[in-house]
């Protein structure tokens, strides 16, 4: 066996392909992932929100950011100037001699393949004279005309050649190393040495400590650990927390101290210009001695998240300082959700302490919603719309309009809306109305059911309820423009009742109206009762032998008839008696071809039985496929990822763009506790199906609970729909079943059997003996 040689690349050939793999291996996903999307599409996108989010100021921060960043150049240049790199690279591979080359003895000695022994032996000496040492020729090239001549002619050498490739037979394997042969020389040894241990045992180290110091002080969710210890520890101390204490605990996050969180700035200027806000805001706990709310930075955080919510104006190092705490908040608020489900679920199955009111998770969710606004709480929800300030609310308040919320806006006539709104111009009214059309309306249906049992709208004792909510997006224009179409009918139905009350001259309430119909009703009812009392009314009495006793009544009926009346009634009575007396023969012949009541009872069981079955069958078959659709259903979810990117929330005073994200629970207000943990929607673009699981009460009864929406950006926009629950007793557990149960005459004939088998097999075996 040959041995084997490892050698480096001394021309350096071999190290241009490892090169020019390594770069392709760089720059080809940096481009794919790096290069910076169409800036025409971000202003495009940028332009058709213009209308509506104009005023807003992520978006006004946007534009300048889009206009003034040289980020996009810089990886732009950065990634070309890798592309020039690989492309050189491999035009130099491409301009390289091929070393390894299959060793033709014709091409050496300038032959066609298949030439004959003759032309060889001629050939050679021709080359022989022209490149011989002695003749003046090249030795090394004499040796190759030899070799070659030596494969065609010798046999030994040319079955080496044809079986290997070489007329000296099999050489050793030799294996390249990608790498010049320089990075060995020993004059170079303590450089690369060098190199080497500053790239490996350096710079590597330190890179990936890192970033792992980094990142195990972050959750999932890229809060600190710290500030989610610390929102546990406040929560449980103080289940019941006001909007107050929330607003303290939210700013002493460690996202705002600067020795956690380098974005986090305490400026000198600080000293002067906080304690002036303070003053301005008023009543902020600013001599309470707990940490860490006596803290600086978690007091200036404070101050600037208030004044953000009294929209106050501030100085412009504050207003970057106040910028970077609202960005962080909703996050934050969001960490403080999930930090009080955790705990109420610990308080359900552990117990030994209180969980977190209701109260107080809610309040996490209004802030939200206030920050995001910038609107402190007691203030109207019109003021998220452009152009409304605190003076223009007596005219929405007032007796006339009753103006309170954004539905109220919407709802109301154009007339009124323009009149109540007299103090804004024509392009600041529509503006407000392009905005608030903007807004979104959510339509929410609710299903209750057990899964994965038999009977699904049965809910036992401790069963798991699952209810699956579907939630339709519109916006409100598309909403209230259905309900102003169809106000002309109302007005229509309203004038023709009114003229029907001119008809008549008797224009009455609607509640008089039902009153007296009630009692009409029961008199009627009554006098009906009384008058069967006294003469009861003629019916048809069956015989025993199944016939109707009909002519009887009829001819009674006459004969009271002819005494009351005249001889021209007497002689209508008779035609009468006479087709009664007809129809009562025709329905005795009829009812006589009948079958008995026995039979009748009989047919009628059984079509009723076969009626029950095909019912079954049918709720059966829709079971199953609601089964699996919901199966389907829940694949396609754990499959597709969708994304976060819904609608663009309309927020005056918030630094980021922000999408419509909503929060999905169910609760009972009564006891201010939580049956499901809050689902945090954020998907949401048109339709939207969440399950929200929850284990049923452990007591049989009716209970009252509340399914939530909130949502994280807007105020005024919340829903409760009521949820009834009818807990009935579980079924009781049958310890033998039915199935296993194995009479004791089946056994019997098992062993009877048993023996048979025995007695043939040995009557057998004695006729064969």
């Amino acid at each position: 066996m040959a041995g084997q040689q490892f050698q480096y690349d001394d021309s350096g050939n071999t190290f241009f392909y490892f090169l020019t793999s390594f770069v392709g291996l760089i720059v080809i996903p940096a481009t794919y992932y790096l290069w910076p999307r169409d800036q025409n599409a971000e202003q495009l996108r940028l332009k058709s929100l213009r209308r509506v989010h104009g005023r807003c100021l992520w978006y006004r921060l946007r534009l300048m950011k889009s206009q003034q960043s040289i980020v996009p150049t810089l990886k732009k240049g950065a990634l070309l100037f890798g592309w020039v790199v690989f492309l050189l690279l491999a035009y130099k591979v491409s301009k390289l001699d091929r070393e390894y080359q299959e060793y033709n003895p014709y091409e050496v000695l300038n032959l066609d393949p298949g030439a004959s022994l003759s032309e060889i032996k001629k050939q050679y000496r021709v080359l022989s004279l022209k490149f011989h040492p002695d003749k003046g020729g090249d030795e090394a090239t004499f040796m190759r005309i030899a070799k070659a001549y030596a494969a065609l002619t010798n046999e030994q050498s040319r079955q080496n050649w044809e079986q290997y490739g070489n007329p000296d037979g099999p050489g050793a394997t030799s294996f390249g190393i990608a790498l010049p042969a320089w990075i060995v020389d020993q004059k170079n040894s303590m450089l690369v040495l060098l190199v080497y241990g500053l790239a490996f045992m350096v710079i590597l180290p330190v890179v990936v400590g890192t970033w792992w110091y980094r990142s195990i002080r972050y959750s999932g969710d890229q809060i600190l650990i710290n500030t989610t210890q610390l929102f546990m520890h406040f929560m449980y101390k103080t289940p019941n927390m006001n909007m107050k204490r929330l607003a303290m605990v939210l700013t002493a996050a460690f996202e705002f101290d600067p020795r956690s969180n380098k974005d986090a700035t305490i400026r000198p200027t600080d000293n002067i210009e906080v304690p002036q806000l303070i003053r301005e805001l008023g009543n902020i706990n600013v001599k309470k001695k707990e940490p860490p709310f006596c803290y600086p930075y978690s007091l200036k955080a404070r101050v600037l998240v208030l004044a953000h919510l009294a929209r106050m104006d501030v100085s412009e190092e504050l207003e970057e300082d106040q910028r970077f705490v609202v960005r962080k908040s909703p996050a934050l608020l969001q960490e403080m959700v999930n930090v009080g489900c955790q705990l109420t679920m610990m308080a359900n199955s552990r117990g030994g302490f209180h969980a977190p009111r209701l109260v107080t998770i809610e309040n996490c969710m209004k802030l939200t919603q206030m920050i995001v606004q910038g609107l402190q709480e007691s203030k109207s929800p019109l003021l998220q719309l452009p152009h409304f300030e605190e003076e223009h609310l007596r005219y929405c308040v007032s007796k006339k309009y009753k103006v309170r919320s954004l539905q109220d806006l919407v709802s109301l006539k154009d007339s009124d809306r323009r009149s109540m709104l007299r103090f804004l111009g024509e392009e600041k009214y529509d503006e407000v109305l392009s905005v608030l059309g903007s807004f979104p309306h959510i339509t929410m249906d609710t299903k209750l059911q057990v899964l994965d049992d038999e009977d699904s709208n049965n809910i036992t004792a401790g069963s798991i309820v699952t209810v699956t909510v579907t939630l339709t997006r519109k916006r409100m224009v598309e909403v209230f423009e259905k309900e102003q179409d169809s106000a002309p009918c109302l007005t229509e139905e309203s004038a023709a009742t009114e003229e029907a009350g001119d008809a008549s001259k008797t224009k009455t309430k609607v509640w008089q109206n039902k009153n007296k119909a009630a009692k009409k009703t029961a008199k009627s009812k009554k006098k009906k009762l009384t008058k069967k009392k006294v003469t009861p009314a003629p019916a048809k009495t069956k015989q025993a032998n199944g016939n109707v006793a009909g002519n009887e009544v009829v001819a009674a009926s006459s004969t009271a008839a002819a005494a009351a009346a005249t001889t021209t009634t007497t002689a209508v009575v008779k035609e009468e008696e006479e087709e009664a007396s007809d129809k009562g023969s025709e329905s005795d012949e009829g009812e006589a071809t009948k079958d008995s009541p026995s039979e009748r009872d009989e047919d009628s069981d059984k079509q009723s039985d076969t009626e029950v079955d095909e019912m079954a069958g049918g709720d059966d078959e829709e079971e199953w496929e609601a089964l699996q659709q919901s199966i389907q259903r829940r694949e396609r979810a754990l499959l597709e990822t969708k994304s976060k990117v819904t609608h663009p929330v309309y927020s005056l005073y918030f630094p980021e763009e922000k999408h419509e994200w909503w929060w999905l629970y169910i609760a009972d207000r009564r006891d201010q506790t939580l049956v499901s943990m809050p689902y945090h929607v954020c998907t949401l673009k048109d339709t939207e199906e969440v399950e929200l699981k929850f284990p049923a009460p452990s007591k049989t009864g009716n209970y009252q609970y509340s399914v939530i929406l909130r949502s994280d950006s807007y105020l005024g926009l919340d829903q409760i729909k009521p949820l009834k629950l009818e807990v009935h007793e579980a079924k009781a557990m049958l310890d033998n079943h039915p199935q296993w149960d194995i009479p004791d005459t089946e056994e019997e004939d098992e062993e009877q059997e048993d023996s048979d088998g025995i007695e043939e097999s040995e009557e057998d075996d004695e006729d064969n003996d």
